[in-house]
């Protein structure tokens, strides 16, 4: 149970086609909201790490969204769920930045060219599977959100896969609990 809800937590779901099969079982198996938390390297700088961004749009150069949407540079979020997100968890501890105006972008192994690059769109962090899952969520109708932790910046700094307290868990718990408690209320309330 988290925030009054019956949960599941999936460990392990690394890459963006096995994070899409996921997702998808566990829609067919009537899940009703899918909320992806993964860790995240840190490109732009937004303070102090560990932090979590809510991420709205995902750059897409892999080839798992190329099957649910034709092609686009992003993959979007649903901005209801990324607004109710973000509200309850803006002004709370973990620390939470919003990904505007850079973005999150989907790599697994990143070289100084792809980071320089990426620097200069104003992208704030690199994680495999936000783009993937967006364009699925789009395609099927879904709801889903998806969090990164931003923990580390790829070996180019100190202190580099600090996640904090338990790893990490902790602050993870805590903003799970707030993101499901808004965006279960968001999905249970009619539109207006």
């Amino acid at each position: 149970m988290l925030a009054g809800c019956e949960i599941g937590i999936i460990g392990r779901v690394v890459g963006a086609s096995f994070a899409v099969l996921v997702a998808e079982e566990l829609f067919a198996s009537g899940c009703r909201v899918l909320i992806s938390l993964t860790s995240a390297g840190q490109i732009v700088p937004c303070g102090p790490m560990p932090y979590f961004i809510i991420i709205d749009r995902a750059l897409r150069d892999e080839g798992t969204s190329y099957h649910y949407a034709s092609h686009s540079e992003f993959a979007e979020a649903c901005p209801l769920l990324v607004s109710k997100a973000f509200d309850a968890t803006s002004r709370t501890e973990p620390r939470v930045v919003s990904d505007r105006p850079g973005q999150p972008m989907h790599r697994f192994r990143e070289t100084a060219e792809a980071i320089r690059a990426a620097k200069l769109k104003g992208i704030l962090a690199v994680e495999m599977k936000a783009a993937a899952l967006y364009a699925f969520a789009q395609a099927a109708g879904a709801k889903l959100l998806c969090l990164a932790h931003v923990t580390n910046t790829m070996g180019q700094g100190g202190s580099d896969f600090e996640k904090g307290e338990a790893d990490g868990t902790t602050d993870a718990i805590k903003m799970l609990e707030r993101v499901v408690e808004a965006v279960l209320h968001t999905i249970h309330t009619p539109a207006a």
